[in-house]
């Protein structure tokens, strides 16, 4: 996992006591989580509760994870109560920083991160729920529909040794990859015109689905950004169900909104840029470039099937 750091003891108790005096919160334990892709994730226990805590050290996602905040804090003033709730500083900061890190605390949540048919269904009506929250004040990113993506892919791309074998591997699928860069410039032209429609998106909501015995939850609200609901619908848009749901769910909460096939095709080929950008982050940090293979033969071939066929 790229955020799985091995810390040492005395580390874990200066954590302790830096959220002892910035929280007024009296752990009795912390132990490492396998949550997060950018942050390292901790449990941290008292006597009667306990709390996740979330530490981004990378300069990249830092000023990501920090400007999420407020979008969780407006969810939770607006009783989106399927969201984790922030646990304020004793200063009542929303975050702040240690060892460097930007770090949150929230409320913990005892579940299991799945994603089937089922849960898909189910967090639509969230994401639904969630475009009905007021968006005015918020700062944060606002879609422009560019090719960026792309754009800096290659650039990082270009950068390296030709001789590595991350290299080596883009070369392999090279025409591919061309192919969707040009596909994404496409779509880009089609959609930048269009700023109408915007709510707030999750952008990852099927990958952070948690099932708990009480309720389940939508987490990790890292990368929010005021956008069209097609940020988080395009994931499964390639199965008539999974269409249909999204569309009864908008309608049910008083959208009248209907998912626009260019919308779909742009964010599939966004995303696509998006994720091989945060392999190349992984690797220029770590040099680890385990997973990129199976993700350029993996999960979002399929979505492929279905969007390369719109025109």
């Amino acid at each position: 996992m790229y955020s799985d750091v091995i810390r040492s003891d005395e580390y874990r108790q200066q954590l302790l006591d830096f959220i002892r005096q910035e929280y007024e919160i009296e752990g009795i334990g912390i132990s490492s989580t396998k949550r997060g892709f950018y942050g390292e994730t901790w449990k941290l226990s008292t006597t009667d509760d306990s709390y996740f805590i979330k530490t981004v050290y990378s300069a990249v996602h830092k000023p990501v994870y920090e400007n999420s905040f407020p979008v969780i804090d407006r969810l939770n003033c607006y009783e989106i109560d399927f969201v984790s709730k922030i646990v304020k500083t004793s200063r009542g900061q929303l975050s702040t920083h240690f060892d460097g890190a930007v770090l949150g605390v929230f409320d913990w949540i005892e579940g299991e991160n799945r994603q089937d048919d089922d849960t898909k269904i189910r967090e639509y009506r969230m994401l639904a729920k969630v475009y009905t929250v007021p968006t005015a004040g918020l700062c944060i990113p606002k879609e422009d529909f560019s090719a960026r993506s792309a754009e800096i892919f290659f650039a990082q791309w270009e950068s390296l040794s030709s001789d590595l074998p991350i290299c080596t591997l883009f070369e392999r699928h090279r025409d591919r990859i061309e192919d969707r860069a040009k596909r994404l410039r496409l779509f880009s032209q089609r959609c930048k015109n269009d700023r109408s429609s915007f709510f707030i998106t999750h952008g990852d909501a099927g990958g952070n689905y948690i099932v708990s015995k009480e309720k389940d939850y939508l987490v990790d609200w890292d990368n929010p950004m005021l956008a069209p609901p097609e940020r988080d619908a395009w994931f499964c848009m390639q199965w008539d169900w999974a269409r249909k749901a999204f569309h009864e769910t908008l309608r049910q909460n008083g959208i009248d909104y209907s998912l626009r096939p260019e919308r779909l095709a742009y964010y599939c080929y966004h995303m696509f840029f998006f994720y091989l950008n945060a392999y190349l982050d992984c690797f220029a940090e770590t040099g680890a470039i385990q997973g990129i293979e199976e993700y350029l033969n993996g999960w979002i071939e399929e979505a492929f099937r279905y969007m390369d066929k719109i025109t």
